[in-house]
């Protein structure tokens, strides 16, 4: 394999500067803003179908007619500075900016967004929220043992839309006694509604649920902090409160259930907060123009939430609950510093360290088995609180050898410890080397290799067995593993010519050979290209282009046992695009054109000792994407504004099927994507305030 990464290979004097007296001088040409300038745009633009994906983080989800009113102002006089931003106020991800300051003595700032998010809009589902977190059946449901006999399903079905909406509210504010010592504070609200999907049922049967979410989450981040010209430090305090309104989810089953099945419950995220302290800072050396900088911070996570009883099936008798909430805590600690150093001139070292603990403290008990809502196994167990600590360091040196020739090495070290886990103990090693010439004022190549190794102490098995595991088996994340890298990139831009190229490649080769049942080895190889041309001084284009492929093997057990089967993985995604623009210096025409397109195709072939050879339909997916903005001066406040958007995205997905395909699951019916959208505004952009900035005197 170094082989190929052997081919990867292939393809100003220091000023001594005296005191100056800079007292009497007068800068003639520094701009100042004075007085008040802004910018509007209002337009309205048509959307052609309705695309839940395309109107992703945008709100342009339906087909019709949308109003948007975009801007930004700023008014500075008096000592006060005030400027403000609007973003897409007629749409579903508008936006509002605005913030107050006053020659740097103190500064406040408010901001509210929205970010919708637009998951399927060809789902239909039989549940109905009758109350919080509740799914109820349609009246006269009758039940069925497999989705194709459940007479009422296809009257009964109703369009739902999966996807979120998000609210974020933003305030914050400094204050700054002109002296080294600053005070910040700021505060932030997420709200997030909307329907997302979660899965539910039996041993043999299964749904897939439609679950409204209700979420707020507020974070606060304060602190206290110092600055010289060689100090920095930061005091600061974190907080995070996340809400979940809806804390269970309980649906009736849409199939035939034995008495006291006929509803089932699960718990949704429990609410939760986590704070913590910290010291961050920086100080400067003049020796060696070194810069030592460090953090350090503690922090504590708690959920304290009612659980759940075992089962609400009344036929079930169950012991009570060992405690009413889980009283879990977890305790964080975090701390790290780098050192970076010039010894010689030509010579420049860094060295890191980063440690982080989670030590968590929630209390063991001993808790019943009662499977789902079916039966108590009279099984007792214990739950495992999982606890780790992660060392990391780094070391590098860089080289100057000639003044267009640098190599530089490095070498990282990484340290897991884990309790309860497969592995308690994990090293990784990694070393690379590093190659960068300047043969010629143009050209730019630099060249990077190296391999790491994943070790571990022992891989427990019967920790695997206590879940479940086939004892053969090792995770990816868990398992030894080799890897050898490569990376090459060159960038030529020839002197006095407006045109610019830049290639890279990587090639990374991942190597599971211990482990006999899970991943066994995965190979990626990533190629890009792109090249920029300045026409004139009105008009440039770029055109860019990249591959990424991705092998991978694995080896599966039907039993638990020696693998029986092994499937093959190639995934394949090219990418393309071009773009262009153009505006004249005297014109009042502006252009901006900007088209890519991007394709992914997933193989996967399995070869089973009982089933021989055979292959999974191919995934596949398509994207063009076209944009195109116009303006045209009318005058030298006014002008007018044409946009045009176009999204064609096809997708092929086996795992996306209709509500009876399975017999024993019964699905949202979500179809693959495949859309065709056109988008076209028109607008008008008007100025307001002083046409200049005003220069100092």
């Amino acid at each position: 394999m170094m082989k190929k990464i052997g081919m990867l290979f292939l393809l100003a004097p220091a000023l001594a500067a005296a005191e100056v007296d800079t007292s009497d001088w007068a800068c003639e040409y520094c701009p100042f803003d004075d007085g008040y300038r802004a910018q509007i745009r209002a337009g309205a633009t048509s959307v052609s179908d309705d695309a839940a994906r395309f109107g992703n983080f945008t709100g342009y989800d339906e087909e019709g007619a949308y109003g948007n009113v975009d801007g930004q102002g700023r008014y500075n006089g008096d000592g006060y500075r005030i400027d403000y931003v609007l973003e897409d106020l007629g749409l579903d991800s508008r936006a509002i900016g605005i913030s107050l300051s006053s020659d740097g003595l103190f500064g406040v700032d408010f901001g509210y967004r929205e970010l919708p998010y637009r998951r399927f809009d060809t789902t239909r589902t039989v549940f109905t929220q009758s109350s919080s977190g509740t799914l109820t059946l349609p009246s006269g449901w009758v039940s069925a043992g497999t989705t194709g006999n459940m007479t009422q399903l296809a009257s009964s079905l109703q369009k739902t839309v999966i996807g979120t909406d998000r609210q974020v509210i933003d305030f914050g504010g400094y204050w700054n006694p002109r002296g080294p010592v600053r005070v910040f504070a700021d505060f932030r609200r997420q709200s997030r509604d909307g329907i997302d999907i979660k899965s539910g049922g039996t041993y043999t049967q299964a749904a897939l649920l439609p679950r409204w979410i209700d979420f707020e989450t507020d974070q606060v981040d304060a602190g206290l902090q110092y600055a010289t010209d060689s100090l920095s430090l930061t005091l600061a305090w974190y907080a995070s409160f996340f809400t979940n309104r809806n804390p269970a989810l309980t649906w009736e089953t849409p199939y035939l259930a034995t008495p006291g099945m006929a509803t089932l419950r699960m718990a949704n995220e429990p609410d939760n907060e986590f704070q913590q302290v910290s010291l961050s800072g920086k100080y400067r050396l003049a020796t060696w123009d070194t810069v030592l900088a460090f953090m350090a911070a503690s922090g504590s996570g708690e959920q304290d939430e009612p659980l759940l009883p075992y089962t609400i099936n009344s036929g079930i008798t169950a012991a009570a609950l060992p405690r009413a909430t889980l009283d879990g805590k977890v305790d964080t600690l975090n701390y790290a510093f780098t050192v970076t150093s010039r010894p010689l001139d030509k010579l420049r070292v860094k060295f890191g360290y980063r440690y982080d603990e989670r030590d968590n403290r929630t209390p063991v008990s001993e808790w019943n088995r009662v499977i789902v809502d079916a039966f108590s196994s009279g099984g007792i167990e214990q739950n495992v609180p999982y606890s780790y600590d992660r060392m990391h360091s780094t070391t590098s040196i860089e080289y100057a050898l000639r003044k267009n020739l640098r190599v530089s090495a490095g070498y990282e070290y990484r340290e897991i410890n884990r309790d309860n886990q497969e592995v308690a103990e994990q090293t990784v090693n990694t070393g690379w080397g590093q190659v960068r010439v300047q043969p010629w004022a143009w050209l730019d190549v630099r060249a990077k290799g190296g391999a790491s190794a994943r070790g571990v102490d022992r891989y427990d098995e019967s920790v695997a067995v206590s879940l479940g595991q086939n004892p053969l088996m090792q995770k990816y994340n868990l398992a030894y593993r080799y890897r050898e890298f490569g990376e090459i990139v060159a960038t030529v831009s020839p002197l006095e010519k407006p045109v610019s190229f830049s290639v890279s490649v990587l090639f990374a080769d991942d190597d599971y050979k211990d482990s006999l049942v899970g991943l066994n080895g995965a190979e990626e190889f990533r190629a890009t290209a792109d090249v920029s041309w300045a026409i004139n001084d009105n008009a440039t284009v770029y055109l860019a282009y990249g591959r990424d492929s991705i092998d991978a093997h694995q080896t599966g057990a039907e039993q638990f046992g020696w693998w029986d089967w092994s499937a093959f993985h190639e995934d394949r995604f090219d990418h393309a695009g071009f773009g262009m623009r153009w505006r004249p210096t005297e014109g009042k025409l502006g252009l901006r054109l900007d088209y890519n397109r991007g394709e992914g195709e997933t193989r996967i072939a399995y070869d089973s000792l009982s089933g021989g050879p055979s292959e999974l339909p191919d995934l596949e997916s398509t994207l063009d994407s076209l944009r195109v903005e116009a303006s045209y001066a009318v005058s030298e406040r006014m002008d007018l504004t044409f946009d045009l958007r176009y999204e064609r995205f096809e997708v092929t997905d086996w795992a996306l099927v209709s509500e009876t395909t399975l017999p024993t699951i019964l699905t949202l019916g979500a179809d693959p994507w495949d859309y065709d959208v056109y988008a076209a505004g028109i607008g008008i952009r008007y100025s307001f305030g002083d046409d200049e900035i005003a220069l100092a005197e």
